[in-house]
């Protein structure tokens, strides 16, 4: 899952960089996938030259021009960086300074104090959806990965328990619910009805997100037994801090920019005019860059002066929180790269020629179709886009509540068993420190439960409505 910016340059993508037949398509994905997990696996191979040799692989087996695969995967890789990197490279800044401060500290004991034990999760599952309703899934994730990781250190909880909830939260929004680009932009190509698509959205998601949460998050921490990994959690300062940001204030700063992404969002809806002047600043304070910087700078003040921190303690905290990210924006990177050599390579376009002469009902087609290109391009919005794209001509005839119905079944497809040619599977790995099979038990089972889960649930309404 990458940001909007990152899957739209993904799913405009050129002419195909190979002129390979749909067989030797498939037999080059599977080979690029294979090298890359059999690199990590056996070979202990760093993930960053893993997937760079794995897309070279990649074209290599689809019989594409060297020069042309290492342009798709640089453009991919550059892409992906600009989209995703900075954004974590912000959210690292503000992690570290609710983590010095003692903000973190301040949210966590609240936290505890009123949820502990078996309610923790809900509470997790519960604090994600909010704060995912208007962000992209990047952003949610650089949101809450202190909260999730000091939640399940001074708790003492497996990391899994905690971290699935939050996860599936923050995935069902971002697959399921307007305003998230991949909902909104099969609901403009299907013609289908925003209030309706968000209010049976909404429907589908609260029973998927609880059974892909909290229910599954407790065979997720048997399957993978792991503690919050220390590299990764907000480390206190060394020396006691005579004060500490108040709960109000550091609850605020974190909620900034899903406010103003949220404002962003209602204004599209409401005017839907890009020449207002209301919707011209929204658009700009509402972006996911802007609104992460607003965060950072009133975090300064709110959490870092407000624990009396000087200039140059400020300066030292911001330098100190972008190095250990150096490792992770690389191989989120070199995922985005693996997957533009995909989309570049023309498998998309292959799932698309293969499925026009599927004959199964309309929800079933969109969500199958959907299923296909997620799993061959790793991309959750360009997966909505075409599968929307190729039955939208399904949905001239049908009611307002089943074209809402068939824009969810496109969503839950795309959503469909996360893997190593998705940047999101990069990040909740080295965000978790997993290696990659525990990554495929726990993230990618999750995924997978989310979409065929909310299928059955979308299948169900359409037998009511």
């Amino acid at each position: 899952m990458t940001s909007l910016s990152v899957e739209m340059l993904a799913a405009d993508a050129v002419e195909p960089i190979t002129s390979a037949g749909n067989a030797q398509l498939g037999i080059a994905v599977l080979a690029g996938i294979a090298v890359i997990v059999l690199l990590i696996t056996k070979f202990k191979m760093h993930a960053f030259l893993a997937l760079t040799i794995g897309s070279l692989a990649l074209g290599s087996f689809a019989g594409a021009a060297p020069a042309k695969t290492i342009a798709s995967f640089t453009a991919g890789l550059g892409s992906t960086v600009a989209g995703v990197g900075v954004l974590i490279a912000l959210g690292a800044i503000l992690g570290k300074l609710l983590a010095d401060s003692g903000g973190a500290d301040q949210i966590v004991d609240t936290i505890l104090a009123k949820a502990s034990g078996r309610a923790m999760p809900w509470a997790m599952v519960l604090i994600a959806s909010i704060i995912g309703l208007p962000l992209f899934f990047e952003v949610g994730i650089v949101l809450m990965i202190p909260v999730v990781l000091l939640v399940a250190k001074r708790g003492n909880y497996s990391l899994m328990r905690i971290g699935i909830p939050a996860l599936a939260g923050l995935s069902v929004m971002h697959g399921l619910i307007p305003p998230h680009p991949g909902p909104l932009v099969a609901i403009d190509a299907l013609g289908a009805n925003l209030g309706v698509t968000l209010a049976l959205g909404v429907l589908v998601a609260i029973p998927t997100v609880i059974i892909a949460g909290p229910v599954f998050s407790r065979y997720a921490a048997r399957w993978v037994d792991i503690k919050a990994p220390e590299k990764m959690i907000p480390q206190r300062p060394s020396e006691d801090l005579d004060r500490r940001p108040s709960f109000g204030a550091t609850l605020a700063t974190i909620l900034l920019p899903v406010v103003l992404m949220l404002v962003k969002a209602l204004v599209d809806i409401v005017v839907d005019d890009p020449e207002q002047g209301v919707q011209r600043v929204t658009d700009v304070i509402g972006s996911p860059l802007i609104a992460l910087l607003a965060a950072v700078i009133v975090g300064m003040f709110t959490l870092g002066r407000a624990a009396g921190f000087t200039k140059g303690r400020l300066s030292t905290t911001v330098e100190k929180s972008l190095a250990p990210i150096a490792g992770v924006l690389l191989i989120v990177g070199a995922g985005g790269g693996f997957k533009q050599t995909l989309i570049d390579a023309g498998v998309g376009q292959m799932i698309l020629d293969l499925s026009k002469d599927w004959s199964i009902p309309a929800l079933l087609l969109g969500w199958l179709i959907a299923v296909a290109i997620r799993l061959a391009t790793g991309s959750a919005t360009v997966a909505t886009i075409s599968a929307a794209g190729l039955v939208a001509p399904l949905a001239a005839d049908m009611s307002t509540s089943h074209a809402a119905l068939l824009v969810l079944a496109v969503g839950a497809g795309s959503l469909f068993f996360s893997h190593v040619n998705d940047a999101g599977f990069w990040l909740v790995k080295e965000y978790f420190g997993m290696n990659v099979g525990q990554t495929v038990k726990t993230w990618s089972v999750m995924e997978t439960i989310i979409s065929v889960v909310s299928l059955a649930f979308i299948l169900l309404l359409s037998l009511v409505l």
